[in-house]
């Protein structure tokens, strides 16, 4: 029960766990963006991530090192770890748990950050309310068309085609995107879109 005590005052956390300072701070950067309802902690070590009470934590992003040398006690909270790895090759990585490969594009990492909230909680059921502002329709209908193309990869051009309007009428509408939702990368729009419902991760 302690830890659903903790779980419920305040923000919900993650953590990762891993020994190397770039990885850490790309991560979390990308995780606050894609769950910004979310806080994310950072530990360098195991010993100072025990510390700081596990069971508070909603999902464990750890190093493949960190969690072989503390195998015991990831294999007890196999639903929450999720083992960050340099390989995309399943013989490399550990059998038993969600494997999620860091050596790739921010737009792959974000998609794959995407498809683990979108399975794992699917429809939102074990994620908070979202706060009222980023619940509240920002876009117009038309808005949310463009927007749709756009993280769906096409590029201005096709995206007039596919929508019979003019190829500067599409750029006006990205830029209205942009200042309205104060993003300036398709990584963040993907983001967007995806938790917001207004496409789903499978069509990116």
């Amino acid at each position: 029960m302690e830890h659903l005590a903790d779980k419920n005052m305040g923000r919900p956390k993650i953590a990762i766990v891993d020994s190397n300072t770039l990885v850490v701070l790309g991560l979390k950067n990308i995780l606050q963006n894609v769950m910004p309802i979310m806080t994310v902690d950072s530990f360098s070590n195991f010993q100072d991530f025990e510390k700081a009470q596990p069971n508070s934590y909603y999902h464990y992003f750890v190093s493949q090192v960190i969690v072989l040398e503390n195998r015991q006690f990831f294999s007890q909270c196999i639903h929450k770890t999720i083992v960050l790895t340099l390989s995309k090759d399943p013989n490399a990585q550990l059998s038993g748990f969600h494997s999620f490969c860091i050596n790739v594009p921010e737009d792959e990492l974000v998609k794959a950050i995407l498809k683990i909230v979108q399975y794992g909680h699917s429809g939102g059921k074990n994620l908070p309310e979202l706060p009222q502002v980023l619940k509240n329709k920002i876009l117009s209908n038309r808005e949310l068309e463009v927007l749709s193309l756009i993280v769906q990869g096409l590029i201005n051009k096709e995206i007039a085609e596919k929508l019979n309007i003019s190829l500067t009428t599409v750029i006006t509408h990205r830029k209205n995107i942009m200042d309205k939702l104060g993003m300036k990368s398709v990584s963040a729009l993907t983001i967007y879109a995806v938790m917001h419902g207004y496409i789903d991760i499978n069509k990116i």
